[in-house]
């Protein structure tokens, strides 16, 4: 009987300590950077580096306001001087979820642009991405409530 009673003192502090070394080591999450950028195809790139993680899966959500302003090109390139441009705007978000190791993740997120929606060109013309912005870009660490909020950013592509 006794050698059972010291096996589950000793299984309970040993969980007991787990836990909360578990929570300390993630009580100290923190962004140490985050950059945004537009890649090629007009999708916002978030890009981070947070630390003072503990081991194991991190989720993480992006969410951002976004506007894009769609066009009509000829075959020469151009665009045409009638008003066929479109602008949408939405608001957007994404998540992942990223392996932590020795307390850190390196990783990026990417979202969007927002759709030209039923928007199309007349025959002979091509419908491009001409200029996209986001605004109210925030990173959340979703495991450990923290988050970052980030520049707001815009890449224009085609002047029209």
């Amino acid at each position: 009987m006794r050698r059972i009673l010291v096996a589950v003192s000793t299984t309970a502090l040993l969980l007991l300590f787990s836990a909360g070394t578990a929570f300390a080591a993630t009580s100290g999450a923190h962004f140490k950077s985050a950059t945004d950028s537009v890649d090629s195809s007009g999708a916002l790139v978030v890009s981070f580096d947070e630390t003072g993680l503990g081991n194991g899966d991190i989720n993480y959500t992006l969410t951002s306001d976004a506007t894009a302003t769609y066009a009509c090109l000829n075959g020469g390139g151009n665009h045409p001087k009638a008003a066929n441009k479109e602008t949408t705007s939405g608001s957007l978000s994404t998540g992942g979820t990223f392996a932590s190791k020795n307390g850190r993740v390196q990783a990026s997120l990417s979202v969007g642009p927002v759709s030209a929606g039923t928007f199309t060109c007349p025959g002979g013309q091509t419908l491009v991405l001409a200029s996209v912005s986001y605004s109210n870009i925030v990173l959340t660490d979703t495991n450990n409530s923290v988050s970052t909020t980030l520049p707001d950013i815009s890449k224009t592509f085609f002047a029209v």
